[in-house]
């Protein structure tokens, strides 16, 4: 299979993409981590507007029939693993974790509320889930604590 090279649509832009170029997947791993610690942090220590590993372990027994351990587990890949693989330390297995968390967060709590996000629906939990997953599969790149470290774990 040969592949061609593409023209940019506007020629003059191409240095600047260039450039650019390999920083865009450790931005994505850097967003997709960084913005599931306030989740973590809601969990955890009932920052921003959560409400703490008890009362979350409770609406997780009594809303959604999962054992109330579970939100500590939640909070601590959402919190930890978001970090983790922020940072793309320990990259394959954060993200391993999260895709996981993310797929029971998909199947298990908003499947059943349809598509979109705004209603409950599984579009965002899926989406960060198949982020996740990308990641699993490619790693942490060079721009990673891995990379730094010299182990793709």
């Amino acid at each position: 299979m040969t592949i061609v090279a593409t023209k940019p649509l506007i020629p003059a832009l191409r240095p600047l993409t260039d450039a650019l170029s390999p920083l865009a997947e450790p931005l994505v791993r850097a967003t997709a981590g960084l913005l599931l610690v306030p989740h973590g942090a809601q969990k955890l220590f009932g920052w921003f507007g959560g409400y703490g590993v008890e009362a979350t372990g409770q609406f997780f027994a009594a809303k959604l029939g999962l054992p109330p351990v579970l939100a500590l587990a939640a909070g601590l890949i959402e919190f930890f693993g978001g970090l983790a693989l922020a940072a793309g330390l320990a990259t394959r297995v954060s993200a391993a974790l999260v895709f996981g968390l993310m797929f029971v967060a998909t199947v298990q709590v908003h499947l059943g509320n349809g598509f979109f996000w705004t209603s409950g629906g599984f579009e965002y939990p899926l989406m960060w889930g198949l982020v996740a997953l990308s990641f699993v599969i490619r790693g942490g790149g060079r721009f990673s604590l891995d990379a730094v470290v010299g182990r793709d774990i």
